[in-house]
């Protein structure tokens, strides 16, 4: 792809600016896991248990505004081992999302860009393997994180409220998963 030189720092824009003229580009993307009772049923219960986390959990998945921050899309509960890309690809959120918008989401979301109807989708860089990560690398995922960490603050926002924290007694009753 063809890229313009880099006028200096001084009158560069910063991205701030640039989306504060495009307010609805983009979404960012990222999930959660609030924990649940196990099932009865031993395979049902399996399903449902993440290792990681060593409990049985639901997977959810938001979609924040970047610029103001309010969930604009949200995805049905999965299983707690399902991984965030498939999360994606399944909930067609790339579907539902007004004309132009684009997502972004965290290293749990690399190849995104890849998905049907993507290419508006942005993910940080990995590190190369066996090789240090690049200096640029580091600066991009490092504004990444900065664009990024507005999910988070939302997510953190919707935990608050102690039915997503607390472990659910009802059996999954209202639940997709």
């Amino acid at each position: 792809p063809f890229r313009r030189p880099d006028p200096g720092r001084p009158q560069r824009r910063h991205l701030d600016a640039v989306l504060a003229d495009q307010p609805a580009l983009v979404g960012r993307v990222d999930t959660f896991e609030p924990p649940v009772q196990p099932a009865k049923d031993r395979a049902e219960a399996d399903r449902h248990y993440r290792s990681k986390q060593k409990r049985h959990t639901l997977k959810s998945q938001v979609t924040s505004d970047e610029l103001t921050g309010p969930v604009v899309a949200s995805a049905a509960s999965v299983p707690g081992p399902t991984a965030d890309i498939t999360l994606l690809k399944d909930s067609k959120l790339l579907d539902r999302l007004p004309t132009g918008m684009g997502i972004g989401g965290d290293l749990a979301s690399v190849g995104a860009d890849k998905l049907p109807a993507a290419g508006r989708a942005a993910t940080p860089r990995r590190k190369p393997r066996r090789q240090e990560r690049p200096a640029a690398d580091i600066d991009d995922n490092r504004a990444f994180a900065r664009r990024r960490v507005g999910v988070a603050h939302t997510i953190g926002l919707m935990r608050r409220y102690q039915a997503l924290t607390q472990v659910d007694r009802h059996h999954r009753q209202h639940h997709t998963a």
